[in-house]
């Protein structure tokens, strides 16, 4: 089923399929405990082998008293909460949820954070002996207490089922809730996800989707990331119908191209956008496209146009006839308007594979009766 179609949604965009956590033997194995110093965590996200990236997270939005009491917390020998952290391909930690306090502990050894707000009045009596301190200014036995701080890590194995990963990403993170994009997004970091940043901050993309599609929620690089998985795995490769292992697939293989075939891809990307906007114009990718209605109102983005036309119009000749452009224009409004399966595979049970397959099957056969091959 479609979702809500707010003005600035997006349409079609299936939520997860499938039953919770009956889908997983309940003594499946994902997260293992493990205890780290607050020291060698520290020493780890130096080197890069923490992801603590506000691209995929929250921003850091603690303040320097709240910070302050975390290190407090440590000298007192406080117990902290867990950390919920994922583990990259390339062994390298994600930060589930513990991102604030991860990131208080880094500034403090670092040197980055002077101790505030620890004094409860402005009597001698009441002012803490750790207010305006940084770390080195700490006496030897206090710096050590909060360098031997036990950190209890629950690491979510890289091997476990791609839903399974999802799941449980969406579940122990206690912030904002994160959409699966920006999970994903998280999970796996690195040239592939820059590679859909930089195409979705595009002039040409913002006005193809005419920059309906929320930056924050990432339904913007969602939508590429869906163009990206069925353009190089290819849309026959999708069996299964589970869509989170598919797109986690696509951004995998786009991790692994070069440069140069990444640059091939954002340019044959390009192109079809720009043909889309070319044919459609502001109602490329919408159902409004088939309103009989004058001056019709836009519909909001739909996640299945977006993917069907993006790849099957990739790689078609820059400079098309007026004919061919006319016979594709009418081809798609009468597909959206006329054809009941066609609006079906567009509008329901988006990521089964059938309406996967009906979609494509038809605007590859539109593209191939116009004399193109997709």
């Amino acid at each position: 089923m479609t979702t809500s179609m707010a003005e600035n949604d997006v349409e079609g965009l299936e939520s997860p399929t499938g039953d919770g956590w009956g889908d997983y033997p309940l003594d499946s194995v994902f997260v293992r405990t493990e205890t780290r110093t607050v020291s060698s965590v520290v020493e780890r996200i130096q080197n890069h082998r923490y992801i603590l990236d506000p691209d995929f997270q929250r921003e850091f939005v603690w303040s320097p008293e709240k910070q302050s009491k975390l290190i407090e917390s440590c000298i007192m020998r406080i117990p902290l909460p867990v950390f919920y952290v994922a583990e990259a391909d390339d062994g390298r930690i994600i930060v589930v949820d513990g991102l604030q306090r991860l990131t208080s502990f880094s500034r403090f050894l670092t040197g980055d954070l002077r101790l505030t707000g620890l004094s409860k009045g402005e009597t001698t009596a009441n002012r803490s002996t750790l207010d305006g301190l940084t770390f080195s200014e700490l006496p030897l036995n206090l710096q050590e207490r909060v360098q031997d701080t036990q950190l209890t890590m629950y690491i979510l194995d890289a091997k476990a089922p791609e839903r399974a990963r999802l799941d449980i990403f969406e579940r122990v993170n206690s912030g904002e809730p994160l959409t699966r994009q920006q999970m994903r997004n998280a999970l796996y970091n690195g040239p592939g996800t820059q590679w859909l940043k930089e195409a979705a901050s595009s002039s040409l993309f913002l006005a193809a989707t005419g920059a309906s599609l929320d930056r924050k929620a990432m339904r913007d690089r969602e939508a590429i990331n869906r163009f990206c998985a069925f353009k190089i795995i290819g849309r026959k490769a999708y069996t299964s119908g589970d869509m989170d292992t598919f797109l986690a697939q696509g951004l995998r293989r786009l991790t692994k191209l070069s440069d140069q075939e990444r640059a091939d891809l954002r340019a044959g990307f390009d192109l079809a956008l720009e043909l889309n906007l070319e044919l459609f114009q502001t109602h490329a990718f919408r159902r409004s496209l088939a309103s009989s209605e004058s001056s019709p109102r836009h519909t909001p983005i739909n996640i299945s146009l977006f993917e069907v036309c993006t790849v099957t119009m990739f790689g078609l000749p820059k400079q098309i006839d007026a004919q061919s452009k006319r016979k594709l224009h009418d081809g798609l409004t009468t597909l959206i308007r006329d054809d009941e399966v066609f609006q079906r595979a567009i509008s329901y049970s988006t990521n089964s594979t059938r309406p996967v397959t009906v979609r494509f099957a038809a605007l590859e056969r539109l593209v191939s009766e116009i004399g193109w091959s997709c």
